[in-house]
């Protein structure tokens, strides 16, 4: 990845700054007006603090919320964000009704020094994505040259575009290639998150260890073949492991997730795998239930003598957390993308909960941790371990990608340093 350019390294003094945030933050379901977790409010504040303490002449907030899917959905307004934002700022922030056309234009163009201005949701309009759905719920396609005119709108508000919505950096939407912009740079969480990855992708301190988990192996394909090029071990857990310990050690599952499309291509994985002299780590015992849920029959199971029919392994038992264990404690490099077992049932989630604790101690003995957005991030909330890893991704779709090897849209768009 080559480096891009940072708003550290902008001079946005006298300028107006565009930032593209992400405020799509969880609102209640009986009042969609309150916002009940600000976190990623709270992690874009240094970034506005900094810019206008820097002597910004104005920053221009954009973010998206839910899924209008191009047409205004009163229920996913910004309006009651821009609220929080005044309060945790600690200064006026005035709120667009639009986030583009000539009266959001005539308020952005001169403002005083030091305005901030939160614009309407962006996926109101169908030019943001490129596709929606009409008034009566018939999909439709944005047409180009509106395109075009949505873009040059949103060039038209600042002078400086910055983004720090990583969370979203997979797509290429209107908001987030900053196009007809000539200075385009990351914000503070984007780059945070660009520099963890980087390190753990591209100049790892070795051993490396990438540990993988999750339902379907055929949704982790591209993510398992590009991090067996970069680690030297590999655990396997989750329910992806079922298809892999039937297909590779014949084990006798029962009812546990079984990936018919992933089965096709596991001989090839551990054949790369034995290639290129990384370990597989495969659990080699578990936790089964004769239902998916904390009020089946619960009880314990070996590789050797497999899962019984009308069983369903829903965590790895104690020797696996063992190997998982000794994995992480002979690794200098983790990175970390989906949980052992079904974590969110307490009855299941402690191969999972293991696993934490093992990769919190190895963090606070020098190792290097990173943890892949998504479920796994949702485990480190509830561990609250999310600041005793080295890093733990707020992107879900974004950090999966980077994983997988591919380049994002929203960073390929900012300006190389």
């Amino acid at each position: 990845m080559p480096a891009k350019l940072k708003i550290e390294d902008v001079d946005v003094s006298g300028k107006r700054v565009f930032m593209r945030v992400d405020f799509n933050v969880p609102q209640d379901k009986k009042d969609p007006t309150v916002i009940t977790n600000t976190q990623r409010i709270d992690g874009a504040l240094p970034t506005i603090k900094s810019v206008l303490e820097r002597g910004a002449k104005s920053v221009v907030l954009a973010s998206h919320l839910g899924r209008p899917d191009g047409c205004v959905v009163e229920k996913f307004s910004l309006k009651p964000v821009a609220k929080i934002v005044e309060e945790k700022l600690g200064k006026t922030v005035t709120f667009l009704p639009d986030c583009c056309g000539a009266e959001v234009e005539a308020a952005c163009a001169d403002p005083a020094p030091g305005s901030v201005f939160l614009l309407e949701n962006l996926r109101f309009h169908v030019e943001e994505e490129g596709k929606g759905v009409d008034a009566e719920g018939t999909k439709l396609k944005a047409d180009k040259e509106k395109v075009t005119e949505f873009r040059a709108s949103i060039r038209k508000l600042a002078d400086v575009y910055c983004n720090d919505a990583f969370g979203t950096a997979h797509r290429a939407h209107s908001s987030m290639v900053g196009e007809g912009f000539d200075v385009k740079c990351s914000g503070g969480l984007m780059s945070k998150e660009l520099d963890a990855f980087a390190k753990v992708l591209d100049s790892p301190a070795k051993p490396v260890l990438a540990i993988l988990g999750g339902a379907k192996v055929s949704d982790k394909i591209q993510l398992i073949m590009n991090m067996l090029d970069k680690v030297n071990k590999m655990i396997i857990g989750g329910g992806m492991a079922y298809t892999f310990l039937k297909v590779s050690d014949n084990m006798a599952i029962g009812t546990s997730l079984y990936d018919e499309e992933g089965a096709k291509i596991v001989p090839d994985i551990m054949k790369k795998a034995k290639d290129l002299g990384v370990e597989i780590i495969l659990p080699v015992d578990f936790t089964i239930s004769s239902k998916f849920g904390e009020d089946g029959e619960i009880k314990t199971a070996t590789k050797e003598e497999g899962i019984p029919d009308g069983f369903m392994g829903l965590d790895c038992g104690e020797k696996s957390m063992a190997a998982n264990k000794k994995a992480v404690d002979e690794s200098k490099t983790i990175i970390w993308n989906g949980p052992m077992g079904v974590f969110e049932m307490s009855k299941f989630e402690i191969g999972t909960k293991a696993l934490m604790d093992a990769v919190v101690a190895a963090t606070s003995a020098g190792t290097i941790t990173v943890i892949g957005g998504g479920d796994t991030a949702t485990a480190c909330k509830k561990y609250d371990t999310e600041d005793k890893v080295t890093h733990c991704s707020t992107g879900g779709g974004a950090s999966l990608e980077l994983l997988e090897g591919k380049e994002l849209p929203g960073v390929v768009a900012l300006t190389d340093k």
